[in-house]
């Protein structure tokens, strides 16, 4: 894991540490590994899958973001494409002046 956690950070310039799950595939598309920080140390998860192998997402640069229900899916061997996440609006409070409020 501490060989991952520098690869992500020498080749991709991102900080393992930050939170986010890094995730990594083998050539045959039917293991992946990942990588994260939980607050307290680094979690390595290794996953084989049967079958097909994992669908995996067209990359550029090296890296690409997932949401969440899209890793979920990726990782229960589902495909991740036809995963469509709820759109995401902040409380209608926030959107209010100061004044409004008070």
């Amino acid at each position: 894991m501490d060989g991952l956690a520098n690869y992500v950070m020498t080749n991709f310039e991102l900080d393992p540490f930050s939170g986010a799950f890094f995730v990594f595939r083998s050539k045959g598309r039917d293991k992946i590994k990942v990588l994260m920080w939980d607050g307290t140390g680094l979690v390595l998860i290794y996953k084989r899958i049967e079958g097909a192998g994992f669908v995996w997402p067209k990359l550029s640069d090296g890296t690409m973001t997932l949401t969440k229900a899209q890793f979920e899916a990726l990782f229960e061997g589902i495909d991740w494409r036809r995963v469509v996440s709820a759109a995401y609006h902040h409380p209608s409070i926030f959107n209010k002046t100061r004044a409004e409020v008070e």
